[in-house]
């Protein structure tokens, strides 16, 4: 999503310059978190080994061609008060910020569609549903679907049919300085929305009620045979299906809270440009710039969520920025008490997120 930037008159020095360094740290904060995602991805086997690992590298990917070719031009537009690009720049700029935002959405309600396959079935239909060429056309579809609602219509100018008028007014408002505005008319606002956020945020919605449903049915029967006692610790079957069943409840709530990060940054600014057209456009820009920013802020915080919440995640950063210390690399502790970490789950998804 973008929006309207317009002029940034009244700030003083001072204010331009701690905007500038505020814009600037989220910048370089978003490209080097996505950067060792995908670095982290390519240099760690286990998680490299996983379908859903695919998944997250190319939702980095997307993040960071955010942050290295949208982000600047905002901020510079910001700090500046004026677009200084042109307006067929301006037009690229905010087709790439369509597109990058809905890849983004669609990687994740790829990521829900795996974790549902993984934990609510059986091991043979996750392997039947999730097959590399169903994995290839998916990554394929979360790149194509985003250009039908944002290079095509956007440099055709057909989110701005009937309403030309108000463009060219709000284009002209910051005086002699020029500003990349986007206003849409509502048809575009809300098939766009729709497309973007909407519908996908509801299929993550239903994916992980269902993961969540499952996930407490386990815990309950992990509870039951704990209580009569029927898991002794000899047997490694019982075990490895309890510390599967675990991790997997680990990885669906890890990325049930990425998820919903999203959907927090996102949003605001999604509820506002579907409302906007219908009154009026009258939303204040100074509002516009902070949904939107808070949007950006989202493509910097997935690699950080992962630090956090994920375990595989931690270890494998921690082996980069240590420069492959052995401590790192080597160390394997489970939230289950079990010192082994690569033992894969029955659908061999264990190791996806953890």
């Amino acid at each position: 999503g973008d929006k309207l930037n317009c002029t940034v008159s009244g700030k003083g020095s001072w204010e331009t310059v701690f905007l500038t360094v505020f814009l600037s740290v989220i910048i370089i904060l978003t490209v080097f978190g996505n950067l060792l995602v995908m670095v982290a991805l390519c240099k760690d086997r286990h998680l490299r080994r996983k379908k859903t690992s695919f998944f997250i590298v190319s939702l980095a990917f997307a993040d960071l061609l955010v942050a290295l070719f949208v982000m600047p031009l905002a901020a510079i537009e910001l700090t500046t008060g004026q677009w200084h690009f042109g307006e067929i720049f301006c037009l690229v700029r905010t087709s790439l910020d369509v597109l990058l935002t809905t890849a983004s959405i669609l990687h994740l309600c790829c990521i829900a569609l795996d974790r549902y396959y993984a934990i609510c079935c059986q091991p043979l239909v996750y392997r039947s549903k999730m097959t590399p060429v169903r994995v290839a056309f998916m990554l394929i579809g979360c790149w194509v679907i985003p250009t039908f609602i944002s290079f095509l219509p956007i440099m055709q100018k057909w989110n701005t049919i009937g309403i030309e008028d108000i463009v060219k007014k709000q284009s002209l408002s910051g005086g002699s300085n020029t500003s990349c505005v986007f206003l849409v008319n509502q048809p575009y606002a809300l098939i766009c929305s729709a497309v973007a956020f909407y519908i996908p945020l509801a299929l993550m919605v239903l994916a992980y009620h269902r993961i969540y449903v499952t996930a407490m049915v386990h815990v309950r029967q992990i509870e039951t045979l704990q209580r009569a006692g029927s898991v002794p610790i000899t047997c490694s079957d019982h075990v490895l299906t309890i510390r599967r069943i675990r991790i997997e409840t680990r990885a669906a709530k890890t990325l049930a809270i990425i998820m919903g990060c999203f959907s927090l940054c996102w949003a605001p600014f999604f509820i506002t440009n579907v409302v906007d057209p219908f009154i009026n456009y009258s939303v204040p820009w100074q509002m516009w710039t902070a949904w939107l920013w808070l949007g950006y802020i989202n493509s910097g915080l997935n690699p950080f969520l992962y630090a956090y919440l994920n375990q595989a995640f931690r270890r494998a950063f921690l082996a980069i920025l240590c420069c492959g210390d052995e401590r790192y690399t080597q160390q394997g502790i489970c939230s289950t008490g079990f010192s082994r970490p690569s033992v894969p789950s029955a659908n061999g998804t264990s190791m996806a997120l953890r």
